[in-house]
């Protein structure tokens, strides 16, 4: 367990790094005016540092968030942590508001990305890019968990759901998801 701890902190360490650089790519940090609503703090938005050991966790049917940052403490965009277990995957969807960017940092899996649902191998240290309004899913292979970085980018701002918990809300209710049986407390 220790050296499964030791080796997703190195994992992280690099992946902020490559996230530092894939927002600068993406234009997350674009220099327009920052539009700040009413759930972002002073203190919230001047934060550098996330701790990742007591992260809130969102336990879906077909696969687990753990937030890291808020979309409501950025500018322009949030970073969870994705676990998908064995043979599992999330439904195929698409963001209209937002691009998203994957560092893979344990496993193997498949993405199905587009109209025509191309097919793509993923494996550890590869950087996964998902254009706004893409349909995508990843799916973990059947004998290990995949476990991804991502990164979401807000180019044009905020959304109708400005914190990660009324994105949870709408998934759960576009899904038949119980929302009180996916959210737990941090650990």
């Amino acid at each position: 367990m220790k050296k499964m701890k030791s080796n997703i902190i190195r994992y992280l360490k690099k992946a902020i790094i490559i996230t530092a650089i894939a927002l600068l790519i993406t234009s997350c940090t674009k220099n327009e005016k920052v539009k700040s609503g009413p759930a972002m703090k002073k203190e919230t938005a001047k934060q550098f540092v996330f701790p990742t050991d007591h992260l809130k966790r969102y336990k879906f049917p077909t696969h687990i968030n753990d937030i890291i940052i808020d979309r409501v403490q950025s500018s322009f965009s949030e970073v969870f942590m994705v676990v998908i277990e064995p043979d599992k995957a999330p439904p195929f969807h698409k963001h209209d508001d937002t691009e998203q960017v994957f560092y893979v940092v344990e496993g193997t899996g498949v993405l199905t990305i587009g109209d025509k649902k191309e097919q793509y191998n993923v494996k550890p240290g590869d950087v996964v890019r998902i254009p706004v309004s893409t349909y995508h899913s990843i799916r973990a292979d059947k004998n290990n968990t995949l476990r991804y970085l991502c990164v979401d980018c807000f180019g044009g701002g905020k959304t109708s759901e400005p914190t990660w918990d009324d994105h949870v809300k709408v998934l759960c209710k576009t899904n038949g998801w119980d929302y009180s049986k996916v959210v737990s407390e941090p650990k």
